[in-house]
């Protein structure tokens, strides 16, 4: 096993300590009002939202940021961490994306994971998107642009999947069945991701902002997004 796999692997888990767990990205809301309440629902959800935004926008975002810490480019990295906060639909997903942005940047400096220098580089970023540290974390830890891509898509996938386990409620085995589906997409996407130009960047899912946006007045609520 390479050194970069293992790094891979932890870049990827769920038990990367920055609060992922807490966050259902409007899912909650879509269950509360019985939109999702299926395992062929819950696979459609999250099915399109990889698709049409995370592939579409966060992650293409998360290529250019990695680019730019690659190749000491800090003015590239403000500029796409700008534009990744701002491409977020509502107030409660920017705060998600600026909260785990600054626990992964704690757990990098804490955990003596990158050069100090270059740390100094990430500090320079005032608020901080999460795809932006992540980006940064992948080039540290030696990661090529398709294993950082790979590692972003099955991040996101795997938590919100284990929030669907939590709230519609699915079993454990529907919720690995749901990985091991959506999962096998991750190659084809990250191929389609490296290769998208600045003009073809898209977020629109106005269901995951509708819901969203519901989601911050929401009564009785299990997650903050």
């Amino acid at each position: 096993m390479s050194l970069a796999l293992v790094r891979l692997l932890q870049l990827a888990s769920p038990a990367l300590p920055v609060g992922a767990y807490s966050y259902s990205q409007g899912l909650e809301s879509a269950v509360e009002a019985g939109i999702v309440k299926t395992a062929a629902a819950v696979k459609a959800w999250i099915g399109d939202l990889i698709h049409f935004n995370v592939a579409a926008m966060e992650a293409p975002l998360g290529v250019r940021l990695y680019r730019a810490w690659r190749d000491d480019d800090n003015e590239g990295a403000r500029y796409w961490n700008s534009y990744a906060l701002a491409s977020r639909e509502t107030m409660e997903l920017r705060a998600e994306s600026a909260q785990m942005g600054y626990s992964l940047t704690r757990l990098l400096a804490d955990g003596n994971f990158c050069d100090k220098v270059k740390l100094t580089e990430l500090a320079q970023l005032e608020t901080k998107s999460f795809t932006a540290v992540f980006s940064f974390a992948a080039v540290q830890f030696g990661l090529d642009e398709n294993e950082f891509v790979s590692a972003y898509l099955w991040s996101w996938l795997e938590n919100q999947v284990i929030a669907a386990v939590k709230l519609v409620p699915l079993g454990q085995v529907a919720g690995q069945k749901l990985m091991f589906e959506l999962g096998g997409e991750i190659p084809q996407l990250a191929e389609q991701i490296l290769s998208l130009g600045d003009d073809d960047l898209c977020n629109y899912t106005p269901g995951l902002a509708i819901f969203s946006g519901q989601h911050e007045t929401q009564y009785s609520r299990l997650f903050r997004s």
